[in-house]
């Protein structure tokens, strides 16, 4: 089995205390975001092959990744780096501090250990065509030799990411839209030219409409790599387009203070605030959230 820390919030980020505490006791107890009971995880022992982190800020996380390889468990990491304005991303670290932390990854570990993601693109007046070509552009060639794949999507629009959307570029004066696949595809043919001309392949996370290669984030392939022998799951996709082979995410929804205004794992910031001062004062409970 495969652990995911976690697509649902950025457990290196803010939760590190919580997760030692947690691989300690070699499982967690996992808040069943449908509604049912919560369900138990193992973080080590026989069953588990490995993990897959989600992050904005590795750095916090360090002394749990030297655990891990004490325990000869292979790790990857998700590393989002989009070097969006303030008023997208409220309280991210900046993107020169990301780039020096998957830098610091990369060497220590390996740049397969790495894959940046780009995600999502979000269109705004702050944030059009023009500007994710530059951005972009610039990021990887700050990451060129660092990584070898860079993931991309482009932002799904859910109620809530649209009533949080609306919210923000009120208070901050922006607009937004979500264009059509056109725009769109035309767009990820030219970041696909830039990412190969920086020595990275790039993939697209859980859109089958795109033209292009799709990505495998819960990817067992590079998982094998690193931990030096084969890893089998079945693939298990979480939605249509997505190729990711099967996990278990450890994570809990409205956990995550980051503050970006696009994300789909947070319904109210103020109640990500609120579970994540919670269990900041509690990093023993045994879910991030109940």
């Amino acid at each position: 089995m495969i652990v995911s820390a976690s697509y649902r919030t950025d457990i290196p980020a803010f939760y590190g205390t919580w997760f030692a505490r947690a691989l300690s006791a070699g499982e967690v107890m996992v808040a069943n975001p449908y509604g049912g009971k919560p369900y138990r995880v193992a973080l080590r022992g026989d069953d588990v092959d490995g993990y897959v982190f989600w992050s904005r800020n590795m750095a916090p996380f360090r002394d749990n990744l030297s655990a891990l390889g004490a325990l000869q468990l292979p790790f990857m990491v998700q590393y989002t780096v989009t070097g969006y304005p303030r008023p997208l991303e409220t309280s991210v670290i900046h993107a020169s501090q990301a780039i020096a932390d998957i830098r610091d990854l990369a060497r220590q570990f390996g740049p397969r250990a790495v894959v940046w993601r780009y995600d999502p693109i979000l269109f705004t007046d702050q944030t059009d065509g023009a500007f994710h070509k530059d951005n972009f552009a610039a990021l990887a060639a700050e990451l060129s030799a660092e990584v070898d794949e860079v993931c991309i999507s482009f932002a799904q629009i859910y109620r809530k990411t649209r009533r949080n959307l609306d919210r923000a570029a009120a208070r901050h004066g922006f607009t937004w839209r979500d264009p059509g696949w056109p725009e769109k595809q035309a767009l990820l043919d030219h970041l696909a030219d830039v990412a190969a001309d920086h020595g990275m392949n790039l993939t697209v996370c859980s859109q089958p409409e795109a033209a292009a290669a799709p990505a495998q984030c819960i990817d067992i392939h590079r998982l094998s790599q690193l931990a030096g022998y084969d890893i089998t799951a079945w693939r298990k996709g979480n939605r249509p387009g997505c190729h990711c082979a099967e996990s278990r995410d450890i994570g809990a929804y409205d956990t995550c203070p980051h503050g970006c205004v696009y994300c789909y794992a947070v319904t109210d910031r103020d109640r990500a605030l609120a579970n994540y001062a919670k269990r900041r004062h509690d990093p023993a409970g045994h879910q991030l959230a109940e």
